[in-house]
């Protein structure tokens, strides 16, 4: 795993992470979505050009040309985006493995699924569904390098982690509505990861390793 680099980029701003649940949370203040088995980004474009950075500010932007360009393209001024980066197999799941070896990164995509800043406004104080309103109006009509990854709003958490499980998907990410964007680990994000899935295994394995 990349270390953080001992000073992180100007104008870089750490992503909010998950906090582990067996299973997601069960109530209507939730909304629900698929957890996809990639490589976390966050992409800021701003007056200097585009930026891919990993969740430890890692510069990835030569990695991932197809998403660079795509932010590039975008009717934004200036935005940050957060998202995984993934690679698909021919079922549609994405497949860890066909990113970490870069053997199909011209095939690469970035699954947004939240949207820190857009034209010098900054959207963490936002309410989680004023983001990802905002978020689905800036990725439409953008192309396949960016695509907006949906949430399940209504819908019973454990019914959608029960489906994503036997799909063979990595699992679910819920989220609280109303919730701002906060930088560090989120009770306001909790994420239920299918024992089965291959994160779990290839972690484990990681773990033992070391």
């Amino acid at each position: 795993m990349p270390s953080r680099p001992s000073a992180l980029p100007a104008g870089f701003i750490a992503p909010c992470l998950p906090t582990s649940a067996p299973q997601p949370p069960i109530g209507t203040e939730w909304v629900h979505e698929i957890k996809h088995d990639g490589i976390r980004v966050i992409a800021r474009k701003a007056e200097l050009g585009v930026r891919l950075y990993s969740h430890a500010g890692n510069d990835l932007t030569q990695r991932f040309p197809p998403i660079a360009d795509a932010v590039a393209r975008l009717r934004a001024r200036s935005c940050i985006l957060d998202g995984e980066a993934v690679s698909c197999g021919d079922d549609g799941i994405a497949v860890f493995e066909r990113i970490r070896y870069k053997r199909y990164d011209d095939t690469v995509f970035l699954y947004a699924f939240d949207l820190i800043e857009l034209n010098g406004d900054d959207l963490r104080r936002e309410p989680l569904e004023t983001r990802k309103a905002t978020l689905g109006s800036l990725l439409a009509r953008v192309g396949n390098s960016l695509r907006l990854n949906e949430h399940l709003d209504h819908a019973n958490g454990v019914h959608v982690f029960e489906h994503a499980c036997r799909l063979g998907l990595e699992g679910v990410v819920s989220k609280r509505k109303g919730s701002p964007y906060r930088s560090g680990r989120s009770l306001d994000w909790l994420k239920a990861k299918n024992p089965a899935c291959a994160a779990v295994k290839r972690e484990a394995e990681e773990d033992w390793g070391r």
